[in-house]
C-alpha cells in the first residue's frame, strides 16, 4: 500500500514539475530575431550603432532607438553597452550633466569624435523614456534616476513656451529660434505615449501640457492630412510648414521625418488622451492609400505628392496607423511589401537594407507581433 502511495506521490510530483516547465516556458517571449539580426549588422561590440549608409556615423537617435529595442527584447547586456557608449562618447562621460551630442563620426582629418555637439531632442526623449521603463521593468533604480535627470534637463534646455500656444519641444537647444518671434519644431519628435508617460512620472514638468497640445500641433501643421517634417510658429501668424533650417533651396515637405508621425499615432493606445485626434489630423495618408499601393516618399506643403515611391520602411511604418483606422486590407498590403523584400541571408528588409528602414520596421513589426505595446498612460508592456 505504501509503495502504491509512493508511486502516486511521485507521479503527481512529476506532473507538477512538467506543468511548471510548460507554463514557465509559455510565459517567456521567443527571442526577437529581427533585433538580433539588426544588432549583428549595425551594432558593434562596444554598443555603438553604425549608420552604414551615413558614412559609418553614429547618431543619438540610433543609440536611443536601439536602447528601446534592447529593452523590448529583454537584452540587458546590449542595453548597458549602448548606454555606456552613449554616455562615454556623446555626453563626455556623464548624462546627468549634459544631453548627448546628436552626431559622432570621422572628421576630414580622420579623427573619430563628436561632429555636432547640439543634442537632438527626439533622441533625448526616447532615451529618457527607455531608461524610465528599464528602471521599472528590470527593477533597477539607477536607470529610472538617470531617466528623470534627463527629462528634467530636456525640460530646461529644449522646451520653450510659445505665446498663445503653450510649451513645445524644440528639436535641439540651438538653431531652431530663427527670429525673436519664430520657432521651428519637428512634429514627429513628440510621440503621444512618451509625453503621457513623462506627464505621469514628472507631473510638475511641461509634459501634461504638451500631451494636451500635441493634437493641436498636428492639426495646425499637417497639410491636407499629411504630416510635415518641419513647421514654424510665428507670433500673430501661427503655424506653417517650412524646410529644415539652414538648408538652402530646400522646400517644406513631409518625408523621412514625418513618416514617424503616422507610426507613433498608430502605436498609441486608443484610450490615451488625444489619440483619436492625432489620428484624425493625419487622415491624408489614409485617403491616399485607399487608391495607391505605396506610401509616398515626399509630399509638398500643398499636400501634393512629389515622389510616390516610399521606401520599404515607410510601408512598415504605416501598418500600425492603418490598423488603428480599421484599414486591414491596406495594412496587409504593406505587410506583404515588407515581407517580400526580406533578405533570407540577413533577415533584414529592402535591396540595400537601409539602416533607417530597419529601425522603422523594428518599431512597426515589434508592435504588430505584440512584443510591446503602450498603455493609456504611455507605460511600456512587453512580452517577457
Amino acid at each position: 500500500m505504501k509503495g502504491r502511495q509512493g508511486r502516486i506521490a511521485r507521479a503527481w510530483l512529476l506532473l507538477a514539475v512538467t506543468l511548471a516547465g510548460v507554463l514557465g516556458s509559455g510565459c517567456r517571449a521567443e527571442p526577437w530575431t529581427l533585433w538580433q539580426q539588426y544588432a549583428a549588422k549595425y551594432v558593434d561590440s562596444q554598443g555603438r550603432v553604425i549608420d552604414k549608409q551615413g558614412g559609418d556615423r553614429t547618431t543619438s537617435e540610433g543609440q536611443a532607438y536601439a536602447m528601446f529595442f534592447a529593452l523590448v527584447a529583454n537584452d540587458r547586456p546590449a542595453f548597458d553597452k549602448l548606454l555606456q557608449w552613449t554616455q562615454d562618447n556623446l555626453a563626455h562621460g556623464d548624462l546627468t550633466q549634459r544631453l548627448p551630442a546628436w552626431s559622432w563620426g570621422r572628421t576630414p582629418d580622420g579623427q573619430w569624435t563628436v561632429l555636432d555637439a547640439n543634442s537632438a531632442s527626439d533622441a533625448d526623449l526616447w532615451m529618457c523614456y527607455s531608461l524610465l521603463e528599464a528602471g521599472r521593468l528590470w527593477k533597477e533604480p539607477k536607470y529610472a534616476q538617470l531617466g528623470r535627470m534627463m527629462a528634467a534637463r530636456i525640460a530646461v534646455q529644449d522646451v520653450v513656451f510659445l505665446p498663445e500656444f503653450g510649451p513645445v519641444l524644440l528639436p535641439g537647444p540651438s538653431g531652431f529660434h530663427p527670429t525673436w518671434n519664430a520657432w521651428v519644431v519637428n512634429p514627429s519628435y513628440t510621440p503621444l505615449p512618451l509625453l503621457a508617460r513623462l506627464a505621469q512620472e514628472l507631473p510638475d514638468g511641461p509634459w501634461a501640457s504638451m500631451l494636451a497640445e500635441q493634437p493641436l500641433l498636428l492639426q495646425a501643421t499637417s497639410v491636407n492630412g499629411f504630416a510635415m517634417d518641419w513647421a514654424q510658429y510665428t507670433v500673430n501668424a501661427g503655424w506653417k510648414p517650412v524646410a529644415l533650417p539652414g538648408q538652402k533651396d530646400a522646400v517644406a515637405m513631409g518625408s523621412y521625418d514625418a513618416i514617424r508621425v503616422y507610426l507613433w499615432a498608430g502605436m498609441t493606445d486608443p484610450a490615451t488622451p488625444g489619440a483619436k485626434a492625432c489620428l484624425g489630423a493625419v487622415q491624408g495618408m489614409a485617403t491616399y492609400l485607399k487608391t495607391q499601393l505605396l506610401p509616398p516618399a515626399k509630399v509638398d506643403d500643398k499636400g501634393v505628392v512629389i515622389n510616390a515611391d516610399g521606401p520599404v520602411g515607410f510601408s512598415a511604418a504605416v501598418v500600425p496607423y492603418l490598423q488603428a483606422l480599421g484599414m486591414e486590407q491596406q495594412a496587409g498590403l504593406q505587410l506583404d511589401r515588407v515581407g517580400a523584400t526580406k533578405d533570407t541571408a540577413t533577415g533584414l528588409f529592402g535591396r540595400e537594407q537601409v539602416y533607417y528602414d530597419q529601425n522603422l520596421a523594428l518599431f512597426a513589426l515589434g508592435w504588430k507581433e505584440g512584443r510591446f505595446h503602450f498603455d493609456r498612460q504611455g507605460g511600456l508592456s512587453v512580452q517577457w
